[in-house]
């Protein structure tokens, strides 16, 4: 028998048994198919990146202001850039093997048992919330859509239709779409989801450059006390660390792009990963400067809500929003489904079924509407989240991961690099993670849960 990959290929006597762990690999959504496209690799990238974080952007720069707020964006930006390679480069730095996934890559730095503690209950956490996050961001925009179609002029008092009904209404579509077998199989959602990214980034900033500043516009932090001003910034840091959390997912989309010693995966996912990047600075950087220009200290946690107007252009967005996160959820809930099913059928030895996958996704996607409905904090989940969990997995752990693997020299370029970049993430971590946590704690003291 020949072995590739780690897997086990048929044999010469006659074709493999069932359960065999290429068997298997081929059942798993993250090792299924190595078939994709280097483009594939900026449309996922896009999809990853591009979220829910972009239309928080001009919140935070309220708070951090024109000159702060310009550099967090544009470091952000450089560092993750620069971390992203870095894991792109680590997917095959063992001759002959892939690390496939982010826990793999983590148990090859820190070793078997230890890597697997300190990565995957972080990854877990980025992408269940992340998926939280975006249920959340489906609802709300699913909410909007309808107010602005059916009661453009009376917002506040269009229909009784909760924010937890509209939630569940968004769901309703990810217990089919959870089915599809692999990344390459959700190929045209997430495609369709880049596209639709880039289109309401561009109505985020066309709408209000068009009409121009508010009257009376002011760029100081928004008023409040000194601890609200200071927990706000703390928070607003959190947002920006959320708008980059393309990492958590990187190796398993890497991990689809077929790879050989003349011509190695990291050449096709390096192109992609720049495209999606250049994609990524022109959504980011104009709705940031462009909706805080326009709207000031006044701008929401939401610019297309701040916005407005014109009516039928909002409402569109707000629909590409609803596109968008529905490729967003199943693009980091595939990691998750690989690990929910690894653990079932590699630890537990169940056999891998169709009705396996079926409850075990139907079950996934039940529990992030719960919690979505529990917790439909947009801004604050984003604060935290972007702090606690990524911060961590895209600024500084695949710095650390590269300094106890390659070694570099104490004090050389590389090594002052990664250790620049792991103080500030860890800084960004514990401002943000206590910035958001407030936030959720200020407007739950006030929420009316299960509208």
């Amino acid at each position: 028998m020949g072995e590739e990959d780690g897997r086990v290929e048929e044999g010469v006597n006659g074709p493999r048994h069932p359960g065999t762990v290429k068997d298997i690999d081929d059942w798993l959504p993250v090792t299924g198919s190595r078939n994709a496209k280097w483009w594939y690799s900026t449309f996922h990238n896009v999809t990853a990146m591009v979220g829910a974080g972009v239309l928080s952007l001009p919140s935070a720069m309220a708070y951090l202001g024109w000159g702060f707020g310009c550099v967090v964006l544009v470091l952000s930006w450089v560092i993750t850039l620069f971390t992203l390679w870095q894991m792109v480069e680590m997917h095959e730095m063992v001759p002959g093997k892939r690390f496939d996934r982010y826990h793999e890559l983590g148990q090859h730095a820190f070793g078997e048992r230890l890597g697997l503690w300190i990565v995957v209950p972080q990854q877990l956490i980025v992408e269940v919330g992340v998926d939280i996050v975006y249920m959340v961001t489906g609802g709300r925009s699913l909410k909007r859509f309808h107010d602005l179609v059916k009661c453009p002029n009376d917002l506040d008092g269009c229909g009784h239709i909760g924010l937890s009904a509209w939630i569940i209404i968004f769901s309703s579509q990810h217990f089919l779409l959870a089915q599809l077998p692999n990344f390459n199989a959700i190929s045209g959602v997430s495609l369709a989801a880049a596209v639709m990214s880039l289109s309401y980034s561009t109505i985020a900033w066309a709408a209000p450059l068009h009409y121009g500043k508010m009257p009376g516009v002011s760029y100081s932090i928004p008023n409040g006390s000194s601890a609200s001003k200071v927990f706000g910034i703390f928070n607003a840091l959190g947002n920006v660390a959320f708008a980059y959390a393309g990492h958590n997912v990187v190796l398993e989309i890497q991990a689809t792009i077929p790879s050989t010693p003349q011509r190695p995966s990291k050449i096709a996912m390096w192109r992609g990963v720049l495209g999606a990047y250049l994609v990524v600075a022109a959504c980011y950087f104009p709705v940031a400067i462009v909706g805080f220009w326009a709207f000031g200290n006044t701008v929401g946690d939401n610019v297309l809500e701040t916005a407005g107007r014109p009516v039928w252009l909002i409402a569109a967005a707000n629909l590409m929003v609803v596109i968008h996160v529905t490729g967003s959820y199943q693009l980091y809930a595939m990691p998750v489904f690989d690990m929910l099913e690894t653990l079932l059928v590699k630890k537990m030895h169940l056999p891998p079924s169709a009705i396996l996958r079926v409850v075990v996704r139907c079950l996934y996607v039940a529990f992030t509407v719960f919690v979505a409905c529990s917790l439909p904090f947009f801004g604050a989940l984003l604060g935290f989240m972007g702090g606690f969990a990524f911060a961590p997995t895209t600024y500084f752990l695949p710095c650390i991961m590269w300094l106890a693997i390659y070694k570099p020299r104490t004090f050389s370029l590389s090594w002052i690099v990664n250790w620049v970049c792991i103080v500030i993430g860890v800084l960004l971590m514990l401002v943000s993670s206590i910035g958001g946590l407030r936030s959720i704690i200020v407007q739950a003291s006030g929420y009316k849960f299960y509208q």
